[in-house]
């Protein structure tokens, strides 16, 4: 993790004229998640001794891109707050916003890129856009979901759009993380298979966190999917339970005016439902799918960690 600090602070310097505090701020704080997945999946082949100077570069483009992710659903959602602290878009406006958040897709890029070396490795930088294509299609197939169609197809887009939105990075931080050192192709794609598992769930779990957690604790104002209408999975299920006449759905359908009574009232009624019990299941049952795809692995501490972190991911406190 030092020498990810040193190789961040290195990508980093280019933009220090672009950069103020705030984009800082989203560097400086979070968990590093997917970076620390990169590099335990590198130890889960490599074994131990100094991880390459490639696992490290690779997995700061990582965060990066992450990071400009971030941005840009700040500025989508029109959202002030990120971890507690003003957006970007709230801090320097949305047009300076969306070309910082531009600048990170286009440095962590750079960053892989220099991470390396041979032919056969530019296969991993068409994963890595491929990646990146992907997020933003699934940003776009979220926007465009249509509230008005059964919660049964409204499950199923869900599914989709996580997958594209928030699992496929993590897939990508495991499977390159593998790749990098010279793992098999079956066993690159196996630990991208985790990933993408624990991506899963970890964003069930920050869907559920948003009707439970306040801004002091998640970072955001609480209940900001009802009032943007978004169509999460607690939602969905809650939808379902109430039926078409209940004012939760007529909110997310747009036909009613969510005023702060009735998204206070909204709130109370999903919590009342079955929908975070039904949501918690199904966030359980990826963190557990995501174990089975380690059991080939080689039993060790590294092992080890990744299953504490897909664990970690459905036993946080809530």
């Amino acid at each position: 993790m030092l020498r990810f600090k040193e190789t961040l602070a290195s990508a980093l310097e280019p933009q220090k004229n672009y950069l103020t505090e705030t984009e800082l701020n989203l560097y400086n704080r979070g968990k590093k998640l997917r970076p620390v997945m990169m590099m335990l999946a590198a130890r889960l082949i490599s074994g131990d001794g100094e991880l390459s100077h490639k696992v490290i570069k690779g997995s700061v483009s990582l965060e990066m891109l992450h990071v400009a992710t971030l941005i840009h659903d700040d500025i989508i959602d029109n959202s002030l707050l990120r971890r507690g602290l003003s957006s970007v878009n709230a801090t320097r406006g949305v047009n300076a916003a969306i070309l910082v958040g531009d600048m990170q897709f286009v440095q962590a890029i750079r960053c892989f890129v220099d991470a390396i070396d041979t032919g056969s490795e530019m296969e991993l930088v068409k994963l890595v856009l491929d990646t990146a294509f992907k997020i933003c299609a699934g940003e776009l197939d979220e926007i465009n979901a249509d509230p008005h169609a059964s919660t049964k197809s409204l499950k199923n887009h869900y599914f989709e759009v996580i997958e594209r939105k928030t699992a496929i990075m993590f897939g990508l931080a495991c499977e390159t993380g593998a790749a990098i050192v010279d793992g098999r192709t079956g066993e690159a794609r196996r630990i991208g298979f985790y990933g993408r598992r624990v991506g899963r769930a970890f964003q069930i779990m920050d869907d559920l966190f948003d009707f439970l957690q306040d801004a002091a604790t998640s970072g955001k104002i609480l209940g900001t999917d009802l009032a943007q209408r978004r169509l999460t999975l607690p939602i969905i299920y809650a939808m379902e339970e109430l039926g078409d006449d209940h004012l939760v759905s007529k909110i997310v359908r747009g036909t009613i005016e969510a005023t702060p009574e009735l998204l206070e009232r909204g709130q109370e009624a999903i919590k009342n439902t079955s929908a975070f019990e039904r949501s918690y299941a199904d966030a359980r049952f990826q963190a557990l799918d995501a174990l089975e795809y380690l059991k080939p692995f080689k039993h060790n501490q590294y092992y080890q960690a990744l299953e504490d972190i897909a664990l970690y991911t459905v036993d946080r406190s809530f």
